[in-house]
């Protein structure tokens, strides 16, 4: 008679260094990570990330013609519908990942150029929940797409080529700075100083010019050079100022990746290498990546849209016509794929460290988000937690489940709360970040890795 084994009583996080130990894990580690930095440094908005993933896709022999094996839809430049025919029919539910490709920023303002005190500057206006002191004297490039009167979409890209210039914020001296330092932080520095540095150099002087005028003129001069761009195109465009230069490996060990974006183009390039690897499904696997979830996921490119929902029906005519959306929503299962608070070593203090997530522990679920007492929040039900668990553990994946710091302390949220609307099953998943929404955030490598392949056991379950 054989011997049960006796269950382990007492719950033992795994170390991804511990789990991919062998050189041939590693190797494949650092393979994936090279790729990211790679992914980070050419992706800073989200239009760029969509042409990524797209080309990406269409390499793997996904088509916008809805009839085929797998597919895919853009909406608007921004926001990205990804999906694969499985084994079993649509009508028996899909294997979902949801992330979101915008990230906190400074956009250009509509009438963005002026000069003061004979320099040349741009008004921002930020988005999503940016530490405004963060994003002064450093460097930054300016990325975007301005859209002229003819209909004509001229890309911007200027400040990440070493021949580029670059642009910044000026700070204040701490000479001058003794009544700032005495204010609170969210008054010491206001969102309208937020005016970046574009130049200095004045246009060439005509005969009876006024002096003023003349730096703001030769800043025209250059766009229109550069891009063949005037004044009034400035009011149909997306101009974004983002911290310039590539992403790194941090660390005497290169154990860690520094860049800008991190929340949530981390989650992004785990789907859609997931996604790519796992060929032969199951059920149907889909993709998403969302615009606008930093600012409440609203917009016709956010989660609370029905991009999704127009894309599943057209899904739904192509594949299995006599089948209805509401069936194929509600034999489905999700994963928000968003990133978690890691544990802070300076800080420790704003977590409580039995439900934190610590770094190379692997992704990190997150029953429920929201503040202060749950508002706002997906509650994951305990059944599909179940299920998920089986999944990762049958897979040898470490992973970990935390919420977002002390109760009292703050919370967030993701697009969980709107995709759980249609009765599907949910929860939030993703790798830790430290300095997150900081203009170079900082991931594990390790659980990069380890986000990667949880997200291919899901979407082959």
């Amino acid at each position: 008679m054989t011997k049960k084994k006796t269950p382990e009583l007492e719950l033992k996080p795994q170390s991804c260094w511990d789990v991919y130990a062998s050189k041939a894990q590693r190797a494949a580690m650092d393979e994936v990570a090279g790729r990211y930095v790679d992914f980070l440094s050419r992706c800073k908005t989200e239009r760029e990330t969509v042409d990524y993933a797209v080309a990406r896709a269409a390499e793997a022999g996904f088509r916008e013609e809805f009839k085929g094996k797998a597919v895919y839809r853009i909406m608007r430049g921004k926001s990205l519908f990804l999906a694969r025919k499985g084994k079993r029919p649509l009508s028996e539910g899909f294997r979902l990942v949801g992330a979101h490709g915008d990230t906190p920023r400074l956009d250009f303002k509509q009438h963005p150029l002026y000069e003061e005190v004979q320099v040349g500057l741009a008004k921002t206006h930020y988005y999503g929940g940016i530490r405004k002191h963060q994003w002064l004297a450093r460097p930054l490039a300016l990325h975007g797409v301005v859209v002229k009167a003819d209909g004509r979409a001229v890309p911007v890209v200027l400040g990440e080529d070493p021949a580029d210039p670059v642009f910044t914020i000026a700070d204040l001296l701490p000479h001058l700075a003794y009544k700032q330092v005495e204010k609170k932080l969210s008054e010491a520095f206001e969102a309208e100083k937020l005016n970046v540095i574009l130049g200095h150099a004045p246009a060439v002087k005509g005969k009876d010019e006024k002096e003023n005028g003349r730096i703001k003129k030769r800043l025209l001069e250059l766009l229109h050079e550069r891009f063949g761009i005037i004044e009034a195109d400035l009011l149909s465009a997306e101009l974004q100022a983002v911290p310039a230069g590539p992403a790194r490996f941090v660390g005497l060990d290169g154990s860690l990746v520094g860049g800008y974006g991190q929340d949530d183009r981390s989650s992004v390039f785990c789907a859609l290498e997931a996604l790519l690897a796992e060929k032969t499904p199951e059920h149907a696997q889909v993709v998403v990546i969302w615009d606008k979830e930093e600012i409440g996921s609203e917009g016709s490119t956010g989660a609370q849209s029905l991009f999704l929902e127009y894309c599943l029906q057209d899904l739904l005519e192509a594949w299995e016509p006599k089948s209805r959306l509401s069936k194929v929503f509600l034999a489905s299962e999700a994963i928000s794929a968003d990133v978690h608070a890691a544990v802070d070593p300076d800080y420790q203090d704003v977590h409580e460290k039995l439900n934190s997530a610590y770094l190379g522990f692997g992704p990190c679920f997150c029953k429920y988000t929201g503040h202060r007492g749950k508002v706002g929040a997906n509650d994951a039900h305990p059944e599909y937690i179940a299920r998920l668990r089986c999944v990762l553990d049958g897979a040898g994946v470490p992973w970990q489940m935390a919420e977002l710091g002390k109760v009292d302390l703050g919370g967030g949220g993701t697009v969980a709360k709107h995709l759980a609307r249609y009765g599907l099953d949910i929860i939030d998943m993703g790798t830790p970040v430290l300095s997150m929404h900081s203009p170079f955030e900082l991931t594990s490598k390790a659980d990069i890795h380890a986000t990667i392949l949880a997200l291919r056991a899901f979407l082959k379950s």
